[in-house]
């Protein structure tokens, strides 16, 4: 992969690069603007986090963070909102990260919402009720930023919220009544008790992601690339069988070769049929798919055509 090209003069009298100009890969170039939004929120805010979930998207900011700051160490906490029903393999590749890296990690337990009554578990999936954690966390720890690994190519709510996106006092997000951005001008102007978040990958697609993943040599959970589980049918959609997901009685466990695309709460995460079992194999995979990974394997998004976007209003990712 080209990182950086000399770009010729033009003109009758060629005489050979111009010194200073450059070109950069499509790559490169989203790096770039990444690690100038995550360094712009360093200088601007006083208690910035990034959000972490353990997936690719997450793993991808923080190590753009990383970069971003080298040979410094992060100048802010990453913190992970746990809703108690992970995937193992997540987990794993989360405390590998941290050990590895030495970012300080806060970790947000849903259950101890549960347990103090902020919140009732009504059904099996804790996907919608991890809007409370967050919030809590946010405003307990006086976070005045937010990193999130939100991308606009995953959903239409998502595809127009600007990278700065304002909340409120509640922590809640109107997108009515969104800042304008222009280039790459960024406004973080707010109030005590409100809060911006931000989205340094908002221009960068699935396909995007794994490439770059590819290219750094990014370790991801196992779970993202083809293996054999037991999974079952639900709506449409292959859902693995876990300690916190178990199949109806109508509802056939079977053993196939998939991937998954996102994670999240296991309760409301399909995966896919796949061989997919290299980063290069991903990315001729992504290439042709024509869903979202998240129109495709969220339970969560599938609740109503505004399903994010409600969650979003009331303070979620």
């Amino acid at each position: 992969m080209t990182e950086v090209t000399a770009s010729p003069a033009t003109g009758a009298h060629d005489h050979g690069p111009v010194a200073g100009q450059y070109e950069l890969s499509h790559l490169r170039s989203l790096e770039a603007e990444a690690i100038h939004i995550i360094r712009e929120v360093a200088a601007e805010f006083e208690r910035p986090v990034l959000l972490f979930s353990g997936g690719k998207d997450s793993i991808v900011m923080l190590y753009l963070a990383l970069k971003a700051f080298r040979p410094g160490r992060l100048p802010f906490p990453v913190m992970h909102v746990d809703t108690g029903h992970n995937f193992d393999e997540v987990i794993a590749t989360r405390d590998a990260l941290v050990a590895e890296t030495g970012v300080r990690l806060i970790v947000a337990k849903v259950q101890d919402d549960i347990d103090a009554g902020r919140v009732v578990e009504t059904i099996p999936s804790r996907n919608p009720i991890q809007t409370v954690t967050l919030l809590r966390a946010i405003r307990e720890n006086k976070f005045d930023a937010a990193f999130g690994g939100a991308r606009r190519d995953e959903e239409k709510a998502r595809a127009k919220e600007r990278v700065f996106s304002f909340r409120d006092e509640f922590g809640q997000w109107d997108p009515k009544a969104q800042r304008p951005e222009l280039w790459n001008i960024y406004n973080g102007r707010h109030h005590k008790g409100e809060h911006i978040r931000v989205f340094p990958l908002s221009n960068w697609t699935e396909f995007d992601i794994w490439s770059y993943i590819g290219a750094e040599k990014i370790p991801l959970p196992s779970i993202y690339y083809a293996h054999r589980r037991k999974v079952f049918k639900r709506d449409g959609m292959l859902l693995a069988v876990d300690r916190h997901l178990q199949p109806r009685a109508d509802e056939k466990v079977f053993e196939a070769t998939v991937r998954f695309r996102t994670v999240g709460d296991v309760t409301c995460t399909g995966c896919v049929e796949s061989n997919a079992a290299t980063v290069a194999e991903v990315v001729a995979e992504t290439a042709v798919s024509r869903l979202t990974e998240r129109g495709a394997t969220r339970a969560d998004d599938r609740i109503s055509e505004a399903g994010m976007e409600d969650r979003k209003r009331q303070g979620y990712f």
